[in-house]
């Protein structure tokens, strides 16, 4: 009976030992196809894993699993543009990446080192798309400076396009708004019931403005109140919820209270004049850019690819 339990004993510690080899063996072997060289371009490798890493990183904003050559073919680009740095003088472009990543962040209401470990939880490692801002950040650089008079349109190209895309805003005009935003501070993490008792204050506020001048003296005089440094705005830099506001609020009076994370603000209208700034034309001008853009991009782009040493493995 010892013997038969002795056995059993020893013949469970080797299907063990065989079951951790095998376990072992294919953990190695996932890990050598995943440093697998896929291409090579001018010398730099894409592997297996870069291609898994861009996937999931394209998976989070289409929810669909994109074409695995697409993917090959996407990184082959980044690499070109990256691989620029050595022939343009681009500094602090690190520190851009840093900047641009955590803005990121603050649009998704986190902070990078949150943004980053929710990247990691879905399997995305946050230098894989750091890798994609570096690289859309030298490449804008590079083609607005490159191709810089392709970007100068006049205003009689742009009334043209406007006139003909959309008559109705062709003679559109624009304003400039002088603004004092003024803070009633809520500290962070307060319930929503301090935002609402602030809010009634502003709203207070509100009332008593009836100008610039002696309006922000009494906003001076409320406590935990910021009043901000004057700003001039054009309506075409605008959000078009704050533009439709600011279209409705008489001169010398407040905005209506809007919650934001530092507490309630409003804007005081201290300043409106005409301008050729209007939204119409900013959006015909940004678009006229944008195309521009992806004209040279193309251009460059297969100009860069003809030139580079693309070994596929």
């Amino acid at each position: 009976m010892e013997q038969t339990s002795a056995f059993l004993f020893a013949l469970r510690r080797v299907m063990i030992g065989a079951v951790l080899a095998i376990l072992a063996a294919a953990a190695m072997t996932a890990r050598a196809d995943a440093q697998t060289v896929v291409v090579v371009v001018n010398g730099d490798p894409v592997t297996n894993y870069d291609i898994e890493q861009r996937s999931k990183l394209a998976q989070l904003g289409s929810h669909k699993v994109p074409p695995r050559q697409e993917v090959i073919e996407e990184l082959i680009n980044e690499k070109l543009k990256i691989q620029l740095l050595k022939r343009y003088n681009i500094d602090g472009i690190d520190k851009d990446v840093d900047s641009a990543f955590a803005n990121m962040a603050r649009r998704m209401r986190s902070t990078p080192k949150d943004f980053a470990d929710s990247l990691a939880k879905q399997g995305v490692m946050t230098e894989t798309l750091k890798s994609r801002m570096k690289a859309d950040l030298i490449w804008t650089q590079i083609i607005r400076g490159r191709f810089q008079s392709s970007f100068q349109f006049s205003d009689n190209d742009i009334a043209m396009r406007l006139q003909t895309k959309n008559p109705d805003n062709a003679n559109a005009v624009g304003y400039d708004y002088t603004l004092r935003p003024i803070l009633f501070v809520v500290p962070r993490g307060s319930p929503p019931a301090a935002f609402e008792a602030r809010a009634k204050e502003a709203e207070a506020l509100r009332a008593k403005f009836q100008g610039c001048e002696e309006g922000i003296a009494l906003a001076r005089g409320i406590r935990y109140v910021a009043v901000r440094q004057q700003v001039v705005k054009g309506a075409a830099e605008l959000p078009p919820a704050l533009r439709d506001i600011l279209a409705k609020t008489e001169l010398g009076r407040l905005t209506a209270p809007e919650t934001t994370q530092q507490g309630v603000e409003v804007y005081a209208l201290c300043g409106k004049r005409q301008s050729d700034n209007a939204p119409a034309k900013k959006e015909v001008r940004d678009e006229m850019v944008n195309e521009a853009f992806a004209v040279q991009s193309k251009k460059f782009l297969k100009e860069l690819r003809d030139q580079a040493m693309i070994e596929y493995r």
